[in-house]
């Protein structure tokens, strides 16, 4: 069977530049690349055409030569030696050189601009760094000011960062030419792999800085003043950027992260923004009603009206007496829960007073009258 016209391969017209010829085998190695194509037999045969073509078209003296005289060119001897397209010897090396330089293209920007950049050290971002910080309740509501202090890396002042000793300067790296990783064929695939001599950072130092160690940083305590603002929750995240660990031989420091924990309060329950207060009231105050006064987060205090007849568990809400939003939008509200004190400790006039008072208040526990009631339903219901 004739072989196909290498521009028709790749579809581009005889007139197409370098570029336009990369551009179109890129398209198409990714369109037809047999680890795509599993149900497709003819991509692998289609994928290995594309990838002769682009051998001879890549190359200015094998396309003038494919222009000139075509398929020809390459048979009986003709086009300056060396192995012809889709002829012994052509096999994986020439896919590889193929499929290599569009990986190039493809990736040379994430591994640092393709091949023989070289002298350009790849110096480490410094890791994040947590700080717990635990507040009071009263702190969170009304924010507050703080100093930490942060056990940190930070730059050596002997070297200045650079890890090397003073008058020395960090060198390329001769194994992988300041780029950090080396590649390695393997059959069609170029694999690359962290450079085993710099450990990924481009350079190496011949005279390591005695203070670091080489490393550019050093440990130290840091005070850092912080603004925690009000609103903060159990939970929230403050972040100091630039504020972490130095990164090494000069690298890009961390950052700071900051989690706030906000401490159980002895009389407030938080809810969100909302707060909730449980006030012990004597049983005189909760049946005849009053007047009662109430703490606020704020330190403040309110005054609260007790309805005759109220019950434990009744609640009574404080409107925008509760937690500020964190991010504007007001305050939440505080609610206050009741609960009715049984006397204790009575003297001898109390309990006979409260013996008479029991036997004059029949109609006056509606509760207690409605459960007995249906008690007494309930077992002579089992009776019959």
């Amino acid at each position: 069977m004739a072989k196909r016209d290498f521009y028709d391969v790749l579809g581009v017209p005889r007139g197409a530049s370098a570029d336009e010829i990369k551009k179109a085998y890129r398209k198409k190695a990714k369109e037809l690349h047999p680890d795509r194509n599993a149900d497709n037999p003819e991509a692998e045969k289609q994928f290995k055409e594309a990838n002769e073509a682009y051998e001879v078209l890549k190359d200015a003296e094998k396309k003038a030569a494919y222009d000139r005289f075509g398929h020809a060119a390459f048979e009986g001897g003709m086009g300056g030696g060396g192995p012809r397209p889709g002829g012994p010897g052509a096999g994986q090396g020439d896919f590889a050189s193929a499929f290599s330089d569009v990986f190039d293209d493809l990736f040379g920007d994430f591994m640092g601009g393709g091949r023989g950049g070289g002298g350009r050290g790849r110096a480490a971002r410094g890791s994040d760094l947590r700080y717990n910080l635990s507040v009071t309740l009263e702190e969170a509501y009304s924010g507050l000011s703080k100093t930490i202090r942060v056990p940190t890396s930070v730059p050596c002042d002997a070297c200045d960062g650079s890890g090397a000793e003073s008058g020395s300067q960090p060198t390329t790296c001769p194994t992988c030419s300041g780029m950090g990783k080396v590649r390695a064929q393997q059959g069609f695939f170029t694999v690359e792999r962290t450079c085993p001599t710099c450990g990924g950072l481009g350079q190496i130092i011949q005279n390591p800085c005695k203070v670091c160690a080489g490393q550019g940083r050093v440990e130290k305590e840091r005070a850092l003043s912080i603004n925690v603002p009000a609103g903060v929750e159990t939970g929230t995240r403050i972040r100091l950027a630039g504020e972490g660990e130095a990164g090494m031989r000069g690298g890009p420091t961390g950052d700071l992260y900051i989690f706030i924990d906000v401490a159980p309060h002895e009389l407030f329950e938080r809810d969100g923004n909302n707060l909730h207060c449980r006030v012990p009231v004597s049983m005189a105050t909760a049946a005849l009603g009053g007047d009662i006064e109430v703490p606020t987060i704020d330190g403040g205090r309110a005054r609260v009206k007790i309805p005759a007849g109220s019950q434990s568990g009744r609640q009574m809400r404080l409107r925008g007496k509760g937690m500020p939003a964190l991010r504007g939008g007001g305050h939440g509200d505080m609610f206050i829960e009741l609960a009715a004190e049984t006397p204790v400790n009575l003297t001898a006039r109390q309990k006979e007073l409260l013996r008479e008072f029991d036997e004059m208040s029949e109609d006056n526990n509606p509760n207690s009258k409605t459960f007995f009631s249906s008690v007494k339903s309930f077992w002579d219901a089992m009776k019959s």
